[in-house]
């Protein structure tokens, strides 16, 4: 685990970050949780990664 992305916090701290998110619409905090997901899975939501064109075969239907 990467323990230089957290920091301690006080309690303080960190009721003014859950005030902070509900002060957020629902779609708001949708839109954050999608991309933090994105972001734990390694794709980067700036730049969406390409479709691997070369994985499917070019063939002739047979009519």
């Amino acid at each position: 685990m990467d323990k230089t992305a957290f920091k301690k916090q006080s309690l303080k701290d960190a009721d003014s970050n859950v005030n902070y998110w509900r002060s957020k619409t629902s779609s708001e905090r949708l839109i954050a949780a999608y991309n933090l997901s994105l972001r734990a899975y390694g794709y980067d939501p700036a730049y969406p990664r390409k479709m691997d064109k070369t994985y499917f075969i070019k063939r002739k239907r047979e009519s």
